[in-house]
C-alpha cells in the first residue's frame, strides 16, 4: 500500500490551499485517514481524521473550524481544505491510513505513510 500526497506550496497568511491524499494497492474505503504535519525541530502533531465512511472528523484545535478533511470513496481520495493559513500551520504535511482504528489522534495505529508535502506559509 502506497500513499501520495500533494497539493502543498507557497502562501501568504490568510490563503487557502487543498491537500490530497490518494491510495495505490489497497482498498481505499476500507482505511481511516489521518494528517499530521511536522515543523522544523518540532514532533509530529496531529491534524485532522476521518472515518472509513467518512461521517466522522477529528481535529486538532489549532485548525477547528480552519481545516475540513472529506473523502470521494468514489475516487480514492482524501481532501484536506486549508482556509485562512496561518504562519503557524507551516510544515511537512503527511496523510496516513488506519486499517484497524477509526480515525485515531495517535501516529503509533496508522499503517501506512505518505511522503509529505511541504505547506510555508508566509506572513
Amino acid at each position: 500500500v502506497q500513499l501520495q500526497a500533494s497539493g502543498g506550496g507557497l502562501v501568504q497568511a490568510g490563503d487557502s490551499l487543498t491537500l490530497s491524499c490518494t491510495i495505490s494497492g489497497g482498498t481505499f474505503s476500507r482505511y481511516a485517514f489521518g494528517w499530521f504535519r511536522q515543523a522544523p525541530g518540532k514532533e509530529r502533531e496531529f491534524v485532522a481524521a476521518i472515518s472509513e465512511t467518512g461521517g466522522t472528523t477529528d481535529y486538532t484545535d489549532s485548525v477547528e473550524g480552519r481545516f475540513t478533511l472529506s473523502r470521494d470513496n468514489a475516487k480514492d481520495t482524501v481532501y484536506l481544505q486549508m482556509n485562512s493559513l496561518k504562519p503557524e500551520d507551516s510544515a511537512v504535511y503527511y496523510c496516513a491510513a488506519a486499517g484497524y482504528h477509526d480515525y485515531p489522534t495517535d501516529p503509533f495505529y496508522y499503517d501506512y505513510w505518505g511522503q509529505g508535502t511541504q505547506v510555508t506559509v508566509s506572513s
